[in-house]
């Protein structure tokens, strides 16, 4: 299962990239002029994000010195006993839905601790790898194209953060624990 699991992440992205390219030259789409023309639209809406990103990460450093995220992960600390989650992993897991960036650096700090073939180690990479970045989508993105009201999309982020961190969890306890 290990072996199946290792040749599928080695070649999955080369695979869907090379069909992606086949596909649009089957079509007859000019591919490098597709994608020249979408680099100067990301170039465009890099910039225009940078006040929405700068506020964003301005809330994470509050939230993370104030002691918000310490208190939350004390508080869920019983919850995450009952799926065998080390209450080590919940901090990154809680960081992800806030940043990438800071989720990787705390995942670093994990697999420097733990080690990269610990409990912890795994669960924090299956986790960082299947969760999202949902308030700084939400705050990047739509305030980028000027959406105010988000509606539901927290709520399904957030439900689907959880989701991952609860499947990473006990999908690395049945595979090697």
């Amino acid at each position: 299962m290990t072996a199946a699991l290792e040749t599928i992440s080695v070649w999955a992205i080369p695979v869907v990239v090379a069909a992606v390219c086949l596909y649009a030259i089957c079509k007859k789409v000019p591919v490098y002029a597709v994608f020249t023309e979408g680099a100067k639209e990301g170039f465009s809406t890099a910039i225009m994000i940078i006040p929405y990103l700068v506020a964003m990460l301005c809330a994470i450093g509050m939230f993370r010195a104030s002691g918000a995220m310490d208190w939350l992960c004390s508080l869920l600390q019983p919850l995450t006993n009952l799926i065998n989650m080390p209450a080590e992993v919940l901090p990154m897991g809680i960081m992800r839905s806030f940043s990438g960036g800071g989720a990787e650096g705390m995942m670093a700090e994990l697999l420097k601790t733990y080690g990269t073939q610990s409990q912890i180690g795994r669960i924090a990479s299956v986790a960082l790898g299947s969760t999202e970045t949902t308030f700084y989508i939400v705050a990047v993105y739509y305030g980028a194209v000027g959406i105010t009201n988000a509606r539901q999309s927290v709520a399904a982020g957030l439900l689907g953060d959880l989701a991952s961190l609860i499947a990473a969890t006990v999908i690395v306890n049945v595979m090697w624990f």
